[in-house]
Order: C-alpha cells, then sequence, then structure tokens
C-alpha cells in the first residue's frame, strides 16, 4: 500500500490583529509552532473593536491551554470575575433573572433538579429557581472565591469566566506569542492575488508595496472579510429577520462599587444595554434595531442609563447578524467577525473564535487542501454557530413584552423550527434533549425559559417517588448548603485585591 506524499502547510498568514487575531497565533504558536511559520499583518490604522469585553467559562481552557498564568492575566486587563449574567426586562418590565455558569440544585437521581422545583413550587408559594442557586446567591452578594466542589455532595462548585479589556487582552496574546516565534507586520492590505489555476490566495500586498505569500491564510479583517468575502466572494448568511439589531452604541465611565461578579443586560424598547464590571472602568454599549429606534435616541438611552460620568464620547457601531456561507473555502479560513457575527448577549464571541481555531487545529490541512476535510470544518462550526443562534433568538421571542412595536415584532415573528420544538417541549413536560454539539447545557435553556416565563405545565413523573416530606427536606437541604458555601466568601473586590497584589 502507499500513501501520497507528504506536502504539508509550511507558512501560516494571519491577516488582521485584534482578538480573533492574536488567539490564532498564540494557539497555532503554542501548539503547532515547530513546523510552520506564522506571520501576522496588523494596521494600526484600522483598529479593532475594542470594547469591555464579557466571556463564558470555555475561555479558562483557551489560557490553559496557552499556558497564562491567572493572576496575570487579571493584572494585564484590568480583568474582573463572572458568575453569569443578569437579564432585566426581557420577559415583562420589572422581570430579572441570573443566567449563572452553574446548575441550580442539585440533580438527583438521574434528574435534572428543576423537575425537584417544579414539583415543589406546585405545593408552596412559588419560590423562585434562584433560591437553590449557589451562582444566584454569591453573585448578589458580591462575593467571589475559587470553590471547586461544594463539600461532601454532588453540587460543584463555581463555574466563571471574566470581564477584561479587549485590547488589553490582544497585546498580552501578543507578548506571549512574538516570544514563541510568530512574526508581527504592521501595514495595511491592498490587495489579494489569487492563484489563477486554482483559485486559492497566493499572496497579499501591503501598502508599502510588501508582497506576502504563505500556504494557508486567516481572514481576521473583521466585516470586511478582506478574503474571504472580497477575494473568494463567499456570501454572508443574513439573519437579521432573526436578530433584528444592527447597531450598538458603546462608552465607558468611571467605575463605581460594588464591583458587581456579574455582566448586566437591559431591555430597552428596541434592543438592550450591556454593563460590564472591569477594575478601573465599567464598560456599556446599547444594541439596537435601527428600523425601530434612531442613533440619537438609542445614544441618550445609553447615556441617561449609566451609573457613573461617561469617560468619553459615544461610538455607534454598525453590524448584520449572521454567517459565512462557508467559514473556510479553498485556503483561506475566517475568524472572528470575517466569519460571522452574533450579537453580544450572552457573550460568545470570543468562545466562538477559540472554538473554530481548535477545530482549524484537529484538521489542519497540508497544502492538498482536501475537500473533505474542508467540509467536516463547516460543518462543525456552522453547527455551532446554528445552536447558539436558536439560543439568542430564545431571549427576544419568549416575551410578553407589547409596549413598543419592536418588541410586538419578535414576540410574534417566525422562528427556527428547531427552537419551536424546545420551546413546545420544556412547556408541555419540562424535558429538554441537548444536542451533543450544543455550547449551552440543559441548565442554561431551563435558567433562560424560566426566566422569561416559561414555566412547565408538569414534571418528570419519577419524581413522585419521594414523599412531599423528603422533598421539603431535600430543598430545606439545598438551601443549607449553599449558604454554608457563600457566607465565608470574601467580596469579589476583596479577592481581586488579594490576587493582584504585589508579590
Amino acid at each position: 500500500m502507499t500513501s501520497r506524499s507528504h506536502n504539508p502547510v509550511k507558512s501560516v498568514v494571519i491577516v488582521g490583529g485584534g482578538t480573533a487575531g492574536w488567539i490564532a497565533a498564540a494557539a497555532l504558536s503554542k501548539l503547532m509552532g515547530q513546523t510552520i511559520t506564522i506571520r501576522l499583518i496588523e494596521s494600526e490604522q484600522i483598529g479593532t473593536v475594542g470594547v469591555g469585553e464579557a466571556t463564558i467559562p470555555q475561555i479558562r481552557r483557551l489560557n490553559g491551554i496557552l499556558g497564562i498564568d491567572e493572576r496575570e492575566f487579571i493584572r494585564a486587563t484590568n480583568g474582573s470575575f463572572k458568575l453569569g449574567i443578569e437579564f432585566n426586562n426581557w420577559g415583562q418590565h420589572g422581570d430579572s433573572y441570573l443566567h449563572t455558569f452553574g446548575d441550580a440544585g442539585i440533580n438527583l437521581q438521574g434528574q435534572l433538579f428543576h423537575h425537584y422545583w417544579r414539583r415543589y413550587a406546585d405545593r408552596h408559594d412559588g419560590p423562585s429557581l434562584w433560591d437553590y442557586s449557589l451562582h444566584h446567591r454569591a453573585a448578589y452578594a458580591h462575593k467571589f472565591g475559587q470553590v471547586e466542589r461544594v463539600g461532601q455532595t454532588s453540587m460543584t462548585g463555581l463555574a466563571y469566566a471574566y470581564h477584561f479589556d479587549a485590547t488589553a487582552y490582544a497585546m498580552f496574546l501578543r507578548q506571549i506569542s512574538e516570544p514563541r516565534g510568530v512574526i508581527r507586520t504592521e501595514g495595511k492590505v491592498v490587495d489579494v492575488t489569487l492563484d489563477t489555476e486554482i483559485g486559492h490566495v497566493a499572496s497579499v500586498t501591503l501598502e508599502s508595496g510588501e508582497r506576502i505569500a504563505g500556504d494557508l491564510f486567516i481572514d481576521c479583517t473583521g466585516f470586511r472579510g478582506l478574503l474571504i468575502g472580497g477575494a473568494l466572494n463567499v456570501r454572508w448568511q443574513d439573519w437579521s429577520h432573526w436578530l433584528p439589531a444592527d447597531r450598538a452604541v458603546t462608552v465607558a465611565c468611571e467605575r463605581t462599587d460594588p464591583l458587581l461578579p456579574y455582566t448586566k443586560a437591559t431591555a430597552h424598547g428596541a434592543g438592550w444595554q450591556w454593563r460590564i464590571p472591569l477594575q478601573h472602568r465599567t464598560g456599556n454599549g446599547h444594541v439596537f434595531a435601527s428600523e425601530f429606534m434612531s442613533e440619537d435616541e438609542a445614544t441618550q438611552i445609553l447615556l441617561d442609563h449609566l451609573d457613573a460620568p461617561a469617560t468619553a464620547d459615544p461610538r455607534t457601531l454598525t453590524f448584520k447578524t449572521g454567517r459565512r456561507d462557508r467559514l473556510w473555502h479553498k485556503n483561506v479560513v475566517s475568524l472572528g467577525l470575517a466569519s460571522g457575527f452574533l450579537e453580544p448577549l450572552e457573550s460568545t464571541s470570543i468562545h466562538i473564535i477559540q472554538s473554530n481555531v481548535s477545530r482549524l487545529i484537529e484538521l489542519f490541512p497540508d497544502r492538498g487542501f482536501s475537500d473533505a476535510n474542508i467540509a467536516e470544518y463547516n460543518r462543525v462550526v456552522t453547527k455551532e454557530y446554528d445552536l447558539i443562534r436558536d439560543f439568542l433568538i430564545l431571549h427576544y421571542c419568549r416575551t410578553d413584552r407589547d409596549d413598543t412595536l419592536f418588541w410586538r415584532h419578535c414576540a410574534n415573528m417566525d422562528i427556527p423550527d428547531s427552537l419551536t420544538h424546545k420551546i413546545d417541549l420544556f412547556r408541555a413536560t419540562g424535558h429538554l434533549f441537548r444536542d451533543p454539539d450544543d455550547l449551552f447545557r440543559e441548565s442554561s435553556w431551563v435558567q433562560v425559559m424560566v426566566g422569561q416565563g416559561l414555566r412547565p405545565e408538569s414534571w418528570h413523573r419519577r419524581i413522585d417517588q419521594i414523599s412531599d416530606a423528603q422533598l421539603d427536606q431535600f430543598m430545606a437541604d439545598v438551601k443549607a448548603i449553599i449558604a454554608k458555601t457563600v457566607d465565608p466568601l470574601p467580596s469579589h473586590a476583596d479577592f481581586i485585591r488579594h490576587l493582584c497584589k504585589p508579590d
């Protein structure tokens, strides 16, 4: 038996910096730096979308793979810790719930805790699901600690992510990537040359006239999609009929106390406002749909709802939700905004970048660029995009608000069949069957559905195997365990102060 000749990719060119470009550079240099050369081209003229960034727990895995010390990372990025996202005014005006990174309660006898809560709530005066959440209690006590597991119970500890300065994070990644061999080139790409025989990108030309060739190109040029869209003409799949917000006004303001260990997402008349607390300031933004609200009105709403004086003038970003039909085409892989955009409602942007880089490394090509290999990458990453899309749509469509044209539109819009089925199943039975490729766990779906007013009509019959007295004791024990765990924790601010104190 003979095998085809080994024809490895030797050079990778990353076009564009920012978070996407430097995550790709850091991961490739750490995991494959001995076998390839990596060159990153970025222009200080272009700049990046640098706002306060909120993340989900998967970033801890990325940082761990890259060998990043948490203490150094928090110091370098003015970071803080995040236990979840508080959603205000989404189901109805005055509603508030916390989508935490952990499970509510303790699963028992193979059944998810919310079934026990649902039966218990049927006999009592509507206790909240979050009365039994470790993360909820810690978050609203403004506390944080690294708790791996709760005593001798099966309750997992505090799952957490970070808030940080995205521009500082990109610089931090640059500082660890360049010593590993990544070559940074300052310059603006003005031309892309294609191979006339096979249509691959052969090289890019900088404003200076320098021509840079490569085997594999990674497009991190933002919404422009200079390579994937501009040179290779891969179409953008528009999802604005499901996610109509297309603008964001952003501004930073002074830090306020207490330092909250969670993000805030507060719904307004035609969108929502984020609040991301960092050590030195608070990042704010108002995501809105320009079809339903003017930029001037959106800006004024943002400024009126700041917790402290703004530290700069507001600026407006324009975007369109969706993704490319193919995120890898020929010898170009798109990352970040060049590949797709899902508004920052659930803080998934950095996760999608790291997930796609991980898939690229798993399926790293040779210079033959196998069609089957590229097809598998596109299958996996587009499915992840689609599943996250459904989760975001849930926040908009599962609302009882009818006070503005925007919310009436959201409540009555057609939604993907996959999401309709999930909602109908949960409403009727409390059951959730998670797709293995779904980023969000059952607990996340439960919290958002219940938080926005979707209460299961029943519970799993296995729950009826325990008596009312046993159920009452179980629920009381869960609350007691949570209180015992949270009470001794330090405040979030004190934890960071201790972590970042001088050596």
